[in-house]
């Protein structure tokens, strides 16, 4: 062993004893401090620490029993060992020795090999005793600086320790809670139960190298708060686990916590929902309500600003909400004290920007209402975020109920419901949910999901509208319609499920096998007759189609796949999306010409004025929209000046739903260059569009006819 820190005390009234015992110790490389009476070996200790002290039995003055007992006063056997040195005569002192806390004993005159092995056990001894203490100290500070209760099973004897720490988690003081598997099992929640169960009969049978269970435990407060429970086996040389011992932790704050607004989350809502439920199925005389949050617009804020100062946005409408409903009432939020009673209000954050209101008791519904008024009141001040201002507004929707609902999922459900009906009507309102309102969901999940199976059956497919020229009287072209084709045969216009797949994603999907089929067809009409290469195919694209990233990419590649030249090709798009995406949509369609596709305007004079601007849009033409056609409240003039306006910049005209022949006319003597409309034909199929074209009929003679 290496030499002890502190020295060994020698204490001895005799100089040759002293002299002699330490130079032999220190050559075996030993500290040695000499004392030569009891009350200086006393007066040494008192100001130095020793390794051990070599007592001396016979001394005047004071004996070494006496020095001994005042030792013992001071220090355990463990502390300080003491080893008695007496004559072989005196087996007297040497039990009183022993008697009062002596280690050891060696006899005068010193065997000193036998001397040096007693000194070297007692000092490894008390080593080892150190050590231990200092693991046992280290293991202790370890564990309540992790805030951890503790366990240890006795696998035999079935009996369980548990630490005051983890009784304090469950809201127990130490003396409250037994020694038996019970206290642990009868407290976890039933849902948890089997789970742990089979955790822990896993990691006895040997077959995991750790043991660890995340389960939820009552509370004395009668609430269920979240643990981490972890442990590991003992085994005997048969491989049977006779003990087990590990740790519990307080989860309850990182599971039921929304990390970024400090919000409850989902998990702590439906806990708090499923405790207002029971009581509501209790006493069934009173009301609840949930209101259902949604922001509007805040993709748009998390795509123009970034989702750091999206994540920015949450939290400074989670705080406004807390404000807002502080005002007549506590927020609920998790705190590391045991829980107490149900608050009057639980704000929580589901995910991203949604979040829920339960208000616990109400007392009818014009309360709720008066609470929706108030949040959308306080979130309509702008929210300060970086360096600008930003807006934003909140659709809401409200489930009043109390006994009459079973399920916490079915109060969420109803008032999601509610809220997207208040989006659609036109967002920044609320809307109490009804019974209508759940068959209206019910009835769009069955078109979303016709919707879906549609694109996977190939039911989308284009209808063709003839374009002629108003002063040949002749086929222009076609312009391509998207419909759907249900299983019955019924055919569906866009009006009908175009704003449901641009709102659950499918347009693109649907958009990209529209053109690719169009593309397809009209290089097959051209196969089959060249005269149709003198006919052009519009495609009018949605704002979410023209604004992809690889719309030109897209674009050549079917026009290549299919052998289709670009000039043959008239993209369409509105002047909304022209307009409101000037920049962007300029370079995109300077591309698309550059290319040698054309371009056209749709709906021209509808929606933003594009007059200023029309010059610098990289486009060959107009389309009128079927207002400026047939609507008798638009004055003549209007018209002519579109037209005239069109025909300076050298942009063709087309005007759409041209029913009369009237119409067709005045359209003539406009000036306007193309027309399509009822008055030609309905939208065809591909096959009666086929055989129109085969037909070649000449309007003019139709129209001087009628």
């Amino acid at each position: 062993m290496t030499a002890p820190v502190h020295p060994i005390l020698l204490v001895d009234d005799e100089a040759a004893n002293r002299d002699m015992l330490s130079r032999r110790l220190e050559r075996r490389g030993f500290r040695v401090v000499l004392a030569a009476s009891g009350q200086e070996a006393l007066d040494y200790l008192a100001r130095h620490q020793a390794s051990t002290v070599l007592l001396d039995v016979q001394m005047p003055e004071m004996s070494g029993l006496q020095v001994l007992q005042t030792i013992r006063q001071s220090w355990t056997s463990g502390q300080l060992p003491v080893i008695m040195v007496t004559a072989k005569d005196q087996s007297e002192d040497i039990v009183m020795a022993l008697d009062l806390g002596a280690n050891d004993y060696i006899t005068k005159p010193v065997d000193f090999p036998v001397a040096l092995a007693r000194l070297r056990t007692h000092l490894a001894l008390k080593d080892a005793e150190e050590r231990l203490r200092a693991s046992e100290e280290r293991y202790a500070l370890a564990a309540r600086g992790a805030n951890d209760g503790l366990w240890d099973w006795d696998l035999v004897g079935g009996r369980l320790h548990y630490s005051a720490r983890w009784k304090a988690i469950i809201g127990y003081d130490d003396g409250e809670v037994g020694q038996d598997l019970e206290e642990w099992f009868g407290r976890v929640h039933a849902e948890d139960l089997p789970r742990l169960r089979r955790d822990l009969d896993t990691h006895l049978a040997g077959r995991t190298a750790h043991f660890e269970s995340e389960h939820r435990m009552r509370h004395k407060s009668g609430t269920f708060r979240w643990v981490l429970t972890r442990g590991v086996a003992v085994y005997d040389r048969d491989g049977k686990p006779v003990r087990m011992a590990g740790s519990q932790s307080d989860i309850t704050e990182g599971k039921v916590v929304d990390a970024l607004t400090g919000l409850p989350n989902r998990m702590l809502l439906i806990d708090r929902l499923d405790r207002v439920l029971h009581h509501h199925r209790v006493q069934p005389h009173g009301s609840f309500a949930v209101l259902f949050l949604d922001l509007d617009g805040f993709k748009l804020v998390n795509d123009s600003l970034g989702h750091l100062l999206g994540d920015q946005m949450l939290q400074a409408v989670a705080r406004r909400l807390e404000d807002s409903l502080r005002q007549t009432d506590m927020i609920s939020r998790v705190s590391s004290e045991p829980p107490g009673p149900a608050p009057e209000h639980t704000l929580a954050r589901l995910g991203g920007d949604e979040f829920v209101i339960l208000l616990h008791e109400v007392r009818d519904v014009v309360d709720v209402t008066r609470v929706a008024e108030r949040i959308l009141r306080v979130l309509a001040g702008p929210f300060r975020i970086g360096e600008r201002d930003v807006f934003t507004s909140a659709s809401i929707g409200i489930a009043v109920g109390g006994a009459n609902y079973g399920q916490s999922e079915d109060v969420l459900r109803d008032a999601d419901t509610a809220m997207y009906r208040a989006k659609a009507i036109g967002k920044g309102r609320f809307e109490v949910f009804d019974a209508a309102m759940r068959e209206q969901v019910l009835e769009r999940l069955r078109l979303e999901t016709a919707l879906r199976l549609g694109l996977e059956r190939d039911e989308f497919l284009p209808y063709y509208q003839p374009i002629v020229n108003l002063r040949t009287g002749e086929l222009a072209g076609f312009e391509a319609l998207l419909r759907w084709r249900q299983p019955n045969g019924t055919i569906v216009e866009p009006d009908a499920f175009v704003p449901i797949v641009e709102e659950n994603g499918l347009l693109i999907p649907i958009g990209r096998k529209f053109f690719a089929d169009v593309c397809r067809q009209f290089r097959a009409w051209q196969d089959a007759d060249r005269s149709a290469e003198m006919l052009s195919i519009n495609v009018n694209f949605a704002g979410l189609q023209f604004m992809e990233d690889d719309l030109l990419d897209r674009l050549l590649e079917v026009l290549d796949r299919t052998g289709l030249e670009p000039s043959h090709l008239v993209i369409e798009i509105t002047e909304s999306t022209a307009i409101r995406h000037s920049d962007q949509a300029a370079t995109i369609l300077r591309r698309i010409r550059d290319a040698g596709m054309q371009v056209v305007l749709d709906d021209f004079g509808t929606g933003y004025s594009a007059l200023s601007c029309l010059h610098e849009l990289p486009i060959t033409g107009i389309k009128l929209d079927r207002s400026f056609v047939g609507c008798e409240r638009r004055h003549p003039a209007i018209l002519r000046a579109m037209v005239m306006l069109a025909d300076q910049l050298g942009l063709a005209v087309t005007a759409e739903g041209v029913e009369t022949v009237a119409q067709f006319e005045q359209l003539r003597a406009l000036g306007c260059g193309f027309a399509q409309g009822f008055l030609f034909s309905r939208p065809l199929d591909a096959a009666a569009a086929a055989a129109l074209f085969q037909e070649r009929p000449n309007w003019l003679a139709v129209a001087a006819a009628v």
